[in-house]
């Protein structure tokens, strides 16, 4: 590992986000939603990265499953593009149907986890700062995470999400979301502490 510490919350690359107007995709959204395969398939080629990198992170880096959710992604957005109101970029929209194909899986899969009350209580003390090597060894240590402390420290920390977001999309209270934001942190703490 490297001397040089990073401190939460996670940062993964993400492109900068643009307003509607703007949109280089606009025109082909439109063309698509009126049926245009290549269009779509231009999306397609634009934006897969970013959402296989979402997905993938939210099914624990398992890349068969990563690859299923990104393509259950773009079939959604397929049926939906008529939805889109133009109203944010078409990435915005897209990364965020993507997220909640992720999340519908995870709840499918995961029972809901209990959380005790020094979990939560822990959850309400500051952060500490977080020392993180390589990425790759970060990225397997998220990979290791508990599905829902997975999910929340992933939306919370990499995607931005508030707990108030995270507790929705994910049936949970907000202190559950903070408990289980806490408890991926010192998952995480271990797990790289073990590696060092």
């Amino acid at each position: 590992m490297s001397a040089a510490c990073l401190a939460m919350p996670l940062t993964m690359t993400q492109p900068p986000r643009t307003g509607a107007a703007d949109s280089p995709d606009n025109d082909l959204v439109r063309l698509a939603a009126g049926g245009d395969m290549r269009a779509f398939e231009i999306l397609y080629r634009r934006h897969a990265g970013r959402v296989h990198g979402a997905v993938w992170r939210l099914a624990g880096m398992n890349e068969a499953r990563a690859e299923e959710l990104t393509q259950e992604a773009f079939v959604r957005a397929w049926q939906k593009l008529d939805s889109f109101r133009f109203e944010s970029a078409f990435s915005t929209w897209l990364h965020r149907l993507a997220v909640n194909v992720a999340l519908m899986d995870l709840r499918a899969r995961d029972p809901e986890e209990a959380v005790d009350a020094d979990v939560l209580e822990a959850a309400s003390e500051p952060l500490t700062p977080f020392c993180a090597g390589e990425r790759a060894d970060l990225e397997q240590a998220v990979a290791k995470l508990p599905p829902r402390a997975r999910a929340v420290l992933v939306l919370h920390d990499v995607e931005g999400w508030k707990h108030e977001e995270i507790g929705r999309e994910l049936g949970m209270a907000v202190g559950s979301s903070k408990a289980q934001l806490h408890r991926a942190r010192g998952l995480l703490r271990g797990m790289l502490g073990e590696a060092s």
